[in-house]
């Protein structure tokens, strides 16, 4: 169920927005939609990742195991190839 919502839009906002929808030859509607939803996409994302981040670092701070850049690198650079090994092994 969709709920109507008020997003107050300067002028020169609003101008754009019309003007790339004719562009597009979309709805200034249709274009404030998508827009609204790729921006939650892509900070829904970035949370993710943060919270991926904390638990890691959180993690690390707990055991201490880890795998060094440079172990990480050289795994990075077998992907794909006829070298291509299975991830570092987390260590002291």
């Amino acid at each position: 169920m969709a709920i109507a919502t008020s997003v107050k839009l300067d002028d020169e906002l609003k101008d754009r927005v019309r003007a790339l929808a004719e562009t597009r030859r979309r709805s200034a509607h249709w274009i404030m939609r998508e827009a609204i939803a790729e921006y939650v996409a892509r900070e829904e994302k970035r949370e993710s990742f943060r919270q991926d981040t904390l638990q890691a670092w959180n993690d690390y701070q707990a055991t201490g195991l880890h795998a060094t850049a440079e172990e990480v690198e050289e795994w990075l650079a077998g992907w794909g190839g006829d070298e291509e090994r299975p991830a570092p092994e987390c260590h002291e």
